[in-house]
């Protein structure tokens, strides 16, 4: 049965609507008390008319059948709503990544920046979180909308740092990534997700690792924004992945997850960790990455070892691949738009790395 209560936890807008479905006339005129009012006398009018209607012959046949007595339409409406709204703020509901099948194991999220004006944000939250900012928010959860808190972080030179709210953007479920302009350009940018209810109290669920775009004035926006599948590395660098206060395992794994690649650094660890000053030890390592490019015409599909690749608009493409030590066979196979040709090319990489004997001389 429809209450008075039930009724006051929908919006003026939403009330008037069921009115008008009601065919109560003079709807549009009329002030919340006013709707709420009409819908009740409706509702209690459905009710009576049900409960005093004699039994059906069917019914009667079948005693010993619990007569079920079925929702009014307003109420079933509304219920269906409200199911809606739940929907909505439950972060546990997402798409999910296309390789990635089963449920989240803990919460995260990770903040790729796209160009100096974009930012990626990437999360999993799981149903357990949910279901604890339920509890925590209590009578406030009716009110409560998940959202992504932008907020730059400064520091003061030692270990303590602050973070000031810039930005505060509304997410619903059924996403798990959001794009959005850098509101402060030229500062570090960190994340956070979680729930806000009327009054500003904000239930955290996790954050993210910091970033750092680029501020220069001159830089033009990408318009056409290479996929990560084929630029990973990049977007790690771009995101502080080689930064000091990064959390690099949340952003390396996420990029290869979506990638389906492994995220290298020697380009930059590792030449910082060659330079040992006040240290005796002659540091000194070799690595080698194998690059497949080519072009195909647009439109078509290519893959490398049964991998989908991504074609540029002029059909260009390249991969950046693990180089193991030992013989591999690559076929790179094309495919025109409806299928009707195809071609192939098959790569044959060895890499057979030999550490000579290092050399040593007295010091003079």
């Amino acid at each position: 049965m429809i209450t008075a209560a039930t009724l006051k936890t929908q919006k003026s807008k939403e009330l008037a609507q069921l009115a008008k479905q009601q065919g109560i006339p003079g709807w549009h005129s009329m002030r919340k008390e006013q709707l709420i009012k009409s819908l009740l006398k409706i509702a209690r009018n459905q009710q009576r008319r049900k409960t005093s209607s004699p039994p059906t012959p069917t019914a009667a046949t079948r005693p010993n059948r619990k007569a079920a007595v079925p929702d009014s339409s307003i109420a079933l409406k509304l219920r269906r709503e409200r199911q809606r709204q739940e929907n909505l703020k439950n972060l546990a509901i997402a798409s999910g990544m296309a390789q990635q099948t089963d449920a989240p194991s803990k919460d995260r999220i990770v903040t790729v920046v796209r160009d100096a004006f974009w930012l990626q944000a990437y999360w999993e939250i799981t149903k357990s979180s949910v279901q604890r900012a339920k509890v925590a928010l209590a009578d406030h959860w009716h009110t409560a909308k998940p959202v992504l808190r932008v907020m730059t972080v400064t520091s003061d030179g030692n270990t303590n740092s602050v973070e000031d709210l810039v930005e505060e953007i509304a997410i619903h479920s059924g996403v798990n990534n959001w794009y959005f302009q850098n509101p402060s350009p030229g500062k570090t940018i960190r994340l956070a997700i979680g729930y806000v209810v009327d009054g500003g109290k904000f239930h955290l669920i996790a954050k993210s690792n910091q970033v750092s775009p680029s501020a220069n004035p001159d830089e033009q926006p990408d318009e056409n924004w290479t996929d990560i599948t084929n630029d990973v590395e990049r977007y790690y660098a771009l995101s502080g992945g080689f930064a000091e206060q990064t959390v690099k395992a949340e952003l390396q794994n996420v990029l290869e997850e979506k990638s389906q690649q492994s995220v290298y650094a020697p380009a930059f660890e590792r030449l910082g960790s060659a330079i040992n000053i006040g240290n005796e030890t002659f540091a000194f390592q070799v690595d080698a990455h194998l690059v497949v490019h080519g072009n195909a015409a647009p439109g078509s599909s290519v893959s490398v070892s049964g991998r989908p690749v991504t074609l540029q608009k002029d059909g260009t493409f390249a991969v950046r691949m693990d180089l193991p030590e030992r013989r591999q066979i690559l076929p790179i196979v094309a495919a025109n738009r409806n299928g009707t040709q195809q071609r192939t090319t098959v790569l044959a990489i060895e890499r057979n790395t030999k550490v000579m004997d290092p050399i040593a001389t007295d010091a003079t």
